[in-house]
């Protein structure tokens, strides 16, 4: 999928995004390179998606929505609305997960080509209704 952003289109704004796209489920890339790649996701309430980590810290910034990151190590997971940043650090399990009565909205910043890990020699186990 191509980005949105370009060398020939340098800006986009997320309502622009949101009234192309429609309602949730949906994401868009909207830039990539060899370094970072950054994306839009739009989700529904109740959507949880998986257990898994990366090799290198990813972060996100709320747009819009309740959303909570139950991390590795953390006794309580981090709840962040519309306006908050959220880090998720490297070799760190993580589960997303949208709360509220409406869609989330949040602006992921991850390194570019690298995936969802799940198997790993000390592996925590998944919270409760996390995807494996």
């Amino acid at each position: 999928m191509t980005p949105t952003l370009s060398p020939t289109r340098l800006s986009a704004s997320v309502e622009e995004l949101k009234a192309r796209r429609g309602p949730p489920p949906w994401h868009e890339r909207i830039v990539a390179n060899d370094r970072f790649t950054v994306t839009v996701i739009c989700q529904e309430a109740g959507h949880r998606n998986d257990w898994h980590y990366h090799l290198v810290d990813e972060c996100w910034y709320v747009y819009e929505g309740e959303l909570s990151w139950t991390l590795e190590g953390r006794p309580e997971p981090i709840q962040a609305r519309a306006g908050e940043w959220v880090l998720a650090p490297a070799n760190t399990f993580h589960l997303i997960q949208v709360h509220g009565d409406g869609a989330a909205i949040r602006i992921a910043i991850s390194y570019t080509d690298e995936p969802h890990r799940h198997d790993r020699e000390d592996r925590p186990p998944a919270p409760p209704g996390a995807a494996p």
